[in-house]
């Protein structure tokens, strides 16, 4: 059960966040310009790279690298293939992670390690296993983490990750939050940049951060849920099993983590795909048990002994779709045919990466919400 109330109570809100989510995504922006500045004083400004590498290999445990290797793959497009290294072990702890390079991977390959840990000794592992092999190695990590110090030994590049602004140390409870994500993900985007992958100059992630901030100011704590269409998208999902459908090349690393959050951080299922083949894809759940009209005795059910049934509600998340072409006319009739509600967000006017930071924002924030919420009042 969700309880819209507390949406509207910034005070309540902040009492249940305990975990800083909120706090994480209003500081989006400000992580922004850290994690940039830092990119700077490390040299990643100052590169003048030879050409570019022929892959790029992305390692790092948890949902943030996740996202951040689908987002520079979604950027990167057919510059050079981005390829995450998936970590095997008997347990989803630092201690027990293991990555290894694939065999074809040399000397004109660019590992990138991404950790808001550092602790891991597989990553230590994989590093000295890519220095052998003549990859160029980039991390960004704690400062003064065990793994700063393997990767500089192996001479690798180390970017100390951006804390929080006004702390030394990060103090982020999860590591799926959007402080992370924008911590890990804005050094490389310096990077990918001056090897000619993605454009990501200094403009453009000063852009990004203005975007993040203005996102967060619609979406902030204060302003009431009629006006705030991450609040507005979080009572929408109460009770329901959101189907996530994506069009354009941004849209896609944005539905797909606030898939991967919504399940880490508030508890909830969801399913996301692409359009057009989510329609063929997810069809058979509009007209099935998840369906709006599933249940016939739902009206006469007791709703306060009983759990409401879960139904599905299709969120459609639009950037610019390749060509000019849309399936959201198609998407919006089977939705629509088969009584299912439809939320739909598309950002502002912008590059590619202020279209994507405002999604990112957008959903970041409403799975806050619906984490607060759910949980009831402290």
């Amino acid at each position: 059960m969700l309880d819209e109330s507390l949406l509207d109570e910034p005070e309540a809100l902040g009492r249940a966040d305990r975990r800083g989510l909120l706090r994480g995504a209003a500081e989006a922006g400000a992580r922004v310009r850290t994690a940039a500045r830092h990119a700077a004083e490390a040299g990643l400004a100052d590169l003048r790279p030879d050409g570019r590498p022929r892959a790029v290999l992305i390692a790092g445990p948890g949902t943030a690298p996740t996202g951040v290797s689908d987002l520079l793959s979604a950027l990167a497009g057919a510059s050079a293939p981005v390829t995450r290294l998936h970590p095997t072990g008997v347990a989803p702890a630092s201690g027990a992670l293991r990555w290894a390079l694939p065999g074809w991977a040399g000397s004109v390959d660019l590992l990138l390690i991404a950790t808001t840990d550092g602790s891991e000794p597989g990553l230590a592992v994989l590093a000295e296993q890519a220095y052998r092999r003549g990859c160029t190695v980039v991390a960004v990590a704690p400062q003064r983490s065990p793994l700063s110090e393997s990767v500089g030994a192996a001479h690798g590049l180390v970017v100390p990750m951006a804390t929080a602004p006004h702390q030394e140390v990060d103090d982020s409870a999860t590591s799926a939050g959007p402080g992370a994500l924008w911590a890990l993900l804005t050094p490389l985007l310096v990077l990918l940049d001056k090897v000619g992958l993605i454009s990501a100059s200094p403009e453009n992630l000063q852009l990004v951060a203005d975007r993040l901030d203005r996102t967060a100011e619609r979406c902030g704590p204060a302003i009431a849920t009629y006006s705030n269409p991450a609040k507005t998208l979080a009572a929408e999902l109460a009770d329901s099993l959101p189907l996530i459908w994506t069009e354009g090349a941004g849209a896609g690393p944005a539905g797909r983590r606030f898939a991967a959050v919504l399940a880490e951080l508030a508890g909830r299922p969801a399913l996301a795909a692409e359009l057009p083949m989510a329609l063929p894809a997810h069809g058979v759940l509009l007209a099935g048990a998840f369906a709006a009209g599933a249940d016939p005795d739902d009206f006469f059910r007791d709703r306060v002994e009983e759990r409401q049934a879960l139904h599905a509600r299709v969120v459609l998340l639009r950037d610019r779709p390749t060509g000019g072409l849309t399936a959201a006319p198609a998407a919006r009739e089977l939705a629509l045919s088969h009584d299912t509600a439809v939320s739909e967000l598309e950002p502002e006017e912008g590059s590619d990466l202020e279209s994507l930071a405002e999604l990112l924002a957008v959903t970041d924030f409403a799975t806050a919400y619906l984490a607060l919420a759910s949980g009831g009042r402290p």
